[in-house]
């Protein structure tokens, strides 16, 4: 697959740590609305002008936390979730944006391309976790941008997947292990999944 044909997103440059220069990245700032409107500028105008061309594949690469995955680990996320979006008060699910279709309220990744294959549930919020008891039980990666980015790719039918480095397990040390881990990952990133990315056929997206 041409390098020039994926766009990689990744919320801060010291994720990517200047590493990943012969591909197109977006650093899209923090947060799940910083993430939709950057991603959304380069999709529309891709669209609308075709320059430069829409991307075949978006991949979001950045850091998060997780309880049961060992820091320094790489994993995929598949499904994702809005998990500061909780309007049960009102009779809605929680994660389930109100008056959207309960549905569509878990965005799947539509890339056939995953060569570490774990297939994790990413839940997304505009806060940083360092308590899980307060978290749903079945996401198992806390991150600030991922479903804003999926849902993005969704409604421009673009492929779409992200691979996670753990940075943090979660708990009162988060803060601190995620600044210390957050630019080890991408070295990783590109052996595991961009070096792999290149001998995938394009014709499978």
């Amino acid at each position: 697959m041409n390098k020039k044909d994926v766009l990689i997103v990744s919320a801060l440059e010291q994720e990517t740590d200047g590493q990943l220069g012969e591909y197109r990245v977006l650093h899209t700032g923090v947060g799940k609305v910083n993430a939709a409107k950057e991603l959304t500028k380069v999709l529309q105008k891709a669209h609308l002008y075709y320059l430069p061309p829409m991307p075949k594949l978006v991949i979001n690469y950045g850091t998060a936390g997780s309880k049961n995955l060992s820091i320094g680990e790489l994993v995929d996320c598949t499904k994702f979730i809005q998990r500061d979006m909780n309007i049960t008060q009102l009779g809605f699910y929680e994660g389930q944006t109100p008056f959207e279709s309960p549905n569509t309220m878990i965005v799947l990744s539509t890339s056939k391309f995953n060569p570490t294959d774990k297939r994790i549930v990413c839940g997304s919020g505009d806060s940083f976790v360092d308590d899980i008891k307060k978290e749903s039980p079945y996401v198992q990666v806390f991150d600030m941008e991922a479903y804003a980015l999926a849902k993005v790719c969704r409604d421009y039918d673009v492929p779409f997947i992200s691979f996670k480095y753990i940075t943090d397990n979660v708990d009162e040390h988060s803060a601190k292990d995620w600044e210390e881990n957050c630019s080890d990952g991408v070295g990783l990133f590109k052996s595991e999944v961009l070096k792999k990315l290149l001998d995938f056929d394009e014709d499978l997206l």
